[in-house]
């Protein structure tokens, strides 16, 4: 390849049309380098506390907001469950639970669910379902709030 070829291909990138460094000044450098002791570090300094700190209690996070909010569920979600309010977490969960313990997904396709007859009710009457799609077949059976 010609210079001219090159500074067109690379559009004059200095990192790649410079020479070469030579084999001896990289050695040289990886010796210094490798010489050198480490510096040891420097200790982080306890800081002095004033009479009126105190320890502050952690802030209360709201663990029932979103999805992990319970919400009043369908009648046939609630059969499934065992309960009659769920957040949507804990019941696509138990989903999961319930279909890792009957082996329903295909063998062949890890995204494909085979639907028994609990899980049918659930899922409109469908046979297979996409593993993508059981958060929104879920989403009729939640009540939602007024």
């Amino acid at each position: 390849m010609s210079s001219s070829t090159a500074i067109r291909v690379f559009r004059g990138c200095s990192a790649l049309l410079a020479p070469a460094k030579s084999s001896t000044s990289t050695a040289g450098a990886a010796v210094k380098i490798s010489a050198a002791a480490p510096k040891p570090k420097a200790k982080a300094k306890p800081k002095p506390k004033a009479s009126g700190d105190e320890v502050k209690p952690k802030r209360n996070v709201n663990r029932t907001a979103g999805i992990l909010k319970p919400t009043p569920i369908s009648p046939a979600l609630g059969s499934f469950l065992g309960a009659p309010e769920s957040s949507r977490a804990e019941a696509v969960k138990q989903i999961w639970a319930h279909i890792k313990l009957h082996n329903l997904q295909n063998p062949a396709n890890k995204r494909e669910i085979n639907c028994d007859d609990k899980l049918k009710e659930l899922f409109e009457g469908k046979e297979k379902v996409n593993f993508l799609e059981i958060g929104k077949l879920l989403s009729r059976h939640f009540v939602k709030a007024e």
